[in-house]
């Protein structure tokens, strides 16, 4: 069922009264840390601030959320004790430019209590002052101390796990990209909300989301525009794999991963590609679109049935390796299929869904990225074999 036209004039009223990034950004900080100073702590999650060294020396904060069992009786009065299952290391959005630690505290500790797990936020340094890829390399840097124990001891390596939101979701791709080619530390697990994965979103795009949602649905595609045109250096950071982790040639060997989409979000399409490129190139992944959801939901209260949906498909990827990690099809499946029964998780489009075949829906999904990217022989061999398998011709040449 379509959101409701009330809910779209609504959604579309709000859209129109953003700024312009590229001028509007500052403002926009200042509005986030007048919110965030609003943020009400709970006293089930103590909160303590750390720093990490950055390569060029500079002391990054992040700010650890950790959940706590709070217990009282009269004979024993009251008892704390840290309570947790492992560590999430979350990157947050806005853009590269807007967005920080302060005004994403209520998300932290609503996905720390909820997903019983230390959260580690990272405060890297934003565009425009800061360009590609130096919020990158401080995600980077404070990953590399945290899976070294250098940021907390006491941290089970297993167990810690990649997390972002829209650009942060870019950056966490980022990071267990660049883990993988150095070789610094091996993540398990990654958890990518709403990513933005590609460079282009232009009118010209291979993705169709962009057209259909960028305009009255929060996040425009001209805001994306303005975003990226404020995190890059120039033009030939756009096709830089770090920047636009779709165009990674392999994409073999990285966490097992969880891809949430939101159904009108502008960036829904590229995010299910990077699900289906991970599962083309033997990546363990599942992806949900989680129905009449607009980008950036995840910040709404959790009363909102997309946001409690999310918290319980991301508790059970957590808490169910085995079955998160389903093999051949994981990712079609997910998005065909969904992950549960709640009413707004979700699956695909009409075209995908009167596929006779469930591999043509991924096919559809895949061949304009084949054509497009150029990606050439450096696909993994079992990743071109797939992809040839799906297209049923031979596009990665």
């Amino acid at each position: 069922m379509p959101m409701s036209k009330l809910a779209q004039k609504a959604v579309a009223a709000i859209t129109k009264l953003q700024p312009d990034p590229s001028e509007g950004y500052l403002a926009q900080r200042k509005a986030e840390d007048a919110a965030g100073k609003l943020t009400v702590a709970s006293p089930r999650c103590r909160i303590d601030n750390l720093t990490v060294t950055a390569d060029d020396g500079y002391a990054i904060p992040c700010r650890v959320f950790t959940p706590l069992d709070v217990d009282f009786s009269p004979r024993t009065g009251l008892k704390v004790e840290e309570d947790y299952r492992g560590t999430i290391l979350y990157l947050h959005g806005g853009g590269w430019a807007n967005g920080d630690v302060d005004f994403y505290s209520d998300a932290c500790m609503r996905t720390a209590l909820k997903l019983e797990r230390r959260v580690v936020a990272v405060e890297y340094r934003r565009s425009p002052e800061y360009k590609f890829p130096r919020p990158l390399m401080d995600c980077y840097n404070a990953a590399c101390a945290l899976f070294a124990k250098q940021l907390l001891p006491d941290v089970r390596v297993p167990h810690i796990v990649l997390m972002g939101d829209s650009a942060g979701g870019n950056l966490a791709a980022a990071v267990a990209c660049l883990a993988r080619d150095r070789g610094d530390f091996h993540p398990n697990t990654m958890v990518l909300l709403y990513p933005l994965t590609y460079s282009d979103h232009s009118p010209s795009t291979i993705f169709d989301s962009v057209r259909e949602n960028g305009e009255s649905y929060i996040l425009t595609r001209e805001a994306i525009q303005d975003y990226t045109d404020m995190y890059i250096n120039g033009p030939e950071d756009l096709a830089n794999p770090l920047l636009a982790p779709l165009l990674t040639p392999d994409l073999g060997g990285l966490p097992r991963t969880l891809v949430v989409t939101a159904e009108y979000d502008p960036l829904r399409d590229e995010g299910e590609a990077f699900a289906a490129r991970l599962e083309a190139d033997g990546t363990p992944v599942e992806c949900v679109r989680i129905l009449d959801a607009v980008h950036g939901y995840y910040l709404y209260p959790s009363v909102l049935s997309f946001v409690r949906d999310t918290f319980d498909i991301v508790e059970r990827f957590l808490n169910n390796p085995v079955a998160a990690s389903s093999g051949e099809g994981a990712a079609i499946g997910a998005i065909r299929d969904g992950m549960g029964d709640g009413e707004k998780m979700a699956v695909v489009d009409d075209e995908a869904a009167a596929a006779p075949d469930p591999a043509a829906a991924l096919a559809a999904l895949l061949k304009p990225v084949a054509e497009t990217l150029g990606l050439g022989g450096a696909f993994s061999p079992e990743g071109r074999k797939r992809w040839i398998e799906l297209l049923g011709t031979d596009l990665t040449m």
